[in-house]
C-alpha cells in the first residue's frame, strides 16, 4: 500500500547501516541487501515484483565467530564480551547502545528474528578485523586518506546535529492530526478486488504454425479431461503442463490481470473454469478459486505506517527550515566568476 507521502523503511538495511556506523569510521557496512528470489509471473497475469530482501554478508565473510570461551569472558571495562574474532571484541554494552540506538521498528524485528541481532554482531566484528589490517599498515595515516576521514566526520557531525534539531516531539502526530491525513488519504487506501486463481498455460506464438498445432492438440486433450466428471483442475494442470503447485497463482489484483483475461473471470463463479483464451503467446485456461470485494483500509491498519510517514515528513519539514533560517542569519556569498574559472580550468 503506497500513500501519495513517500515511505522510506527498511529494517535490515537499517540494521547494516546501523552495524556501520557504531565504529565511527569511514569503512563501509559490510552487509549489503539484495532481492530475494522471484516466482515467475504468468504469462496472463502482469505481477508487481516482491519487495521482500536477503541480507547476506557482502565481504567475504571470516568463518563465524567461535563462542568457545565467551562464557566468562570479560571486555577492558569489565563488561561480558558477546563476540570475538582475532583481537576484536564486542562487548555486551555495545550491544545494548546499538539497540538502543534503534527506532521502535528494528527493535521490534530484533524481538522477533535474534538472527538479525546475530548478523548485525557479525558485521561489526568483520568491520573490525578490517580496521585492524588497515591500522596495522598505517592506511589511515596517508595524507589523502586523513583528508577523506576529516571530510567524513563533518559531515556525520552535520548529519547527527541536523537530526537532532529535526526530530518531531514524541507526541505528534496526536490521534486528531493522524485522523485528518487518513481522511485526506482515504483513496489510496482502497485495496482493489482480487482473485484468486489456477491457470494452465499452453505456449503457442503467433506465427509458429508447428507450434500452434501441437499447442491444439494439447489444448483438446485437456478439454477433454476438464469435461469428465469430478475433473481436477490442479492434477490436469500439472500432467498436461506441467505447472507447478496446479497452476496456482495466488491472490491477484484486478487491475494486474490483462484485459482479454478479466473479461473471461470476471464472468466465471467460484470454482468454475474458463474457456481457453488465446493471447499472443499461446492459450489461457484458468480457473476462479475465490473473490475478494475491495475495501479501504481502516486507520488501525495503517496507523504504524502513517506514523511513521508523518514523522519522517515532519522531521524533513523541520530541517528544511533549521538550515534556511541559519542561511538566512548568515547568508552565503559565493564568487560565481572564481567558480565558474575553477571548472574551466579543470576541464582543460
Amino acid at each position: 500500500m503506497k500513500f501519495p507521502i513517500g515511505l522510506r523503511t527498511s529494517q535490515q538495511a537499517a540494521l547494516a547501516g546501523f552495524a556501520s556506523v557504531m565504529l565511527c569510521l569511514p569503512v563501509g557496512a559490510l552487509a549489503q541487501t539484495a532481492p530475494a528470489p522471484q516466482r515467475a509471473a504468468p504469462p496472463a497475469v502482469r505481477q508487481k515484483p516482491a519487495s521482500q530482501a536477503a541480507v547476506a554478508p557482502a565481504a567475504a565473510a571470516p568463518a563465524a565467530p567461535t563462542t568457545q570461551g565467551l562464557g566468562s569472558a570479560k571486555a577492558s571495562g569489565g563488561d561480558d564480551v558477546i563476540a570475538r574474532v582475532g583481537n576484536a571484541n564486542v562487548s555486551a554494552d555495545e550491544l545494548r547502545a546499538y539497540v538502543g540506538a534503534l527506532g521502535a521498528r528494528e527493535q521490534a524485528a530484533l524481538a522477533k528474528d535474534p538472527g538479525m541481532l546475530s548478523q548485525a554482531v557479525r558485521t561489526l566484528l568483520a568491520n573490525r578485523l578490517v580496521l585492524q589490517e588497515l591500522v596495522a599498515k598505517k592506511w589511515d595515516q596517508q595524507p589523502n586518506i586523513a583528508t577523506q576521514l576529516e571530510r567524513v566526520r563533518e559531515s556525520a557531525l552535520v548529519e547527527i546535529y541536523l537530526q537532532s534539531v529535526s526530530t518531531p516531539p514524541e507526541n505528534y502526530p496526536s490521534d486528531d492530526e493522524l485522523q485528518k491525513v487518513y481522511d485526506a488519504n482515504r483513496a489510496a487506501l482502497l485495496v482493489p478486488r482480487q482473485f484468486q486463481l489456477a491457470q494452465m498455460f499452453i505456449a503457442a506464438p503467433s506465427g509458429d504454425k508447428a507450434a500452434e498445432e501441437k499447442a491444439r492438440k494439447i489444448l483438446e486433450g485437456i478439454q477433454a479431461r476438464l469435461k469428465a466428471p469430478g475433473a481436477d483442475f490442479a492434477a490436469i494442470a500439472q500432467a498436461e503442463t506441467g505447472a507447478k503447485d496446479g497452476g496456482d497463482l495466488g491472490w491477484v489484483a484486478e487491475s494486474q490481470i490483462r484485459p482479454e483475461i478479466k473479461t473471461q473471470v470476471m464472468g466465471l463463479a467460484k470454482d468454475a473454469v474458463s474457456e481457453p483464451v488465446r493471447l499472443d503467446d499461446g492459450w489461457h485456461i484458468l480457473k476462479l478459486i475465490d473473490t475478494k470485494a475491495s475495501y479501504t483500509r481502516t486507520l488501525p491498519e495503517v496507523r504504524e505506517q502513517l506514523v511513521q510517514q508523518m514523522r519522517s515528513e515532519r522531521s524533513a519539514m523541520m530541517r528544511r527550515a533549521y538550515i534556511a533560517e541559519v542561511q538566512k542569519q548568515h547568508p552565503p556569498i559565493i564568487n560565481e566568476l572564481a567558480l565558474s574559472s575553477l571548472f574551466d580550468n579543470s576541464r582543460k
